[in-house]
């Protein structure tokens, strides 16, 4: 028996295409070609909103500092030509001619008589009504109030007030009750006034905005009347604190 022989094949195999045996690829698309060359996107930083807030903040610091200063030049200027000084005020005497205390309440009747003294020379002090109380100055009990009327304080003036400062019939607490009767057995009451208004200042033809003021006269004891003959402080011609109070939002200092 013959052999058959067959025929060699001329194809020849596929070739791949980068050259390396035994792996198949293919050509890249349009895709694949556009992003291998385009650049990864990267945000860039907002650089001019941030120089525009920058320049805002030094603007504004800018404006906030001039103001300060002009007003520190304006204070100085005003402090050279006017020589401003608060008034002075002085409680110069104190007469207790009704002083009854019972189980839960008050009677009192009190003469004051202070003094208050503008030093400027250039500046006039103008009064709204002024409150006067009166309270003891070791429990802070209050034992009557007054009343000075409104009245216009002209330059190297010297004004005295009689001030009638009462109480009648207030109902107080058992506490104050017992610190009044712990204070009368003393027989020297110690007592403080506080007076509450507000005041304009005028420089020539300008009034300034009112502003509230606060005087506090502290350090008084007085005697308690025995019979019909009233009682006098032991302590006189005392001077008083007098402080500006300016109220910020909800508070006042």
């Amino acid at each position: 028996m013959t052999d058959r022989v067959y025929p060699k094949s001329t194809a020849h195999p596929p070739q791949p295409l980068n050259g390396s045996a035994g792996t198949n690829s293919f050509p890249a698309t349009k895709a694949q070609l556009y992003g291998a060359t385009r650049p990864a996107y990267r945000p860039q930083p907002q650089r001019r909103s941030r120089s525009r807030c920058c320049s805002c903040c030094l603007w504004f610091t800018f404006v906030i500092l001039s103001i300060l200063v002009l007003a520190a030049i304006a204070s100085a200027i005003f402090y050279v030509l006017y020589r401003p000084h608060r008034p002075s005020f002085a409680v110069t005497s104190l007469r207790i001619s009704q002083f009854n205390v019972t189980a839960t309440k008050l009677t009192s009747k009190l003469d004051l008589s202070i003094t208050a003294r503008n030093p400027n020379k250039k500046l006039v002090f103008i009064y709204d009504p002024t409150t006067v109380s009166a309270a003891t100055s070791s429990s802070d009990v209050s034992v009557g109030t007054g009343t000075i009327p409104a009245f216009v304080h002209g330059t190297k003036n010297t004004t005295s007030f009689k001030v009638l400062i009462s109480s009648t019939s207030e109902t107080l607490d058992s506490s104050s009750i017992t610190a009044l009767k712990s204070d009368l057995k003393s027989k020297s009451l110690p007592l403080k006034f506080q007076l509450d208004t507000k005041v304009k200042v005028k420089v020539g033809g300008l009034k300034t905005n009112k502003v509230k003021i606060r005087v506090t006269c502290d350090g008084i004891k007085a005697t308690i009347p025995a019979g019909k003959s009233p009682g006098k402080a032991s302590t006189e011609n005392v001077k008083c604190e007098v402080d500006i109070r300016v109220k910020v939002w909800k508070w006042t200092f």
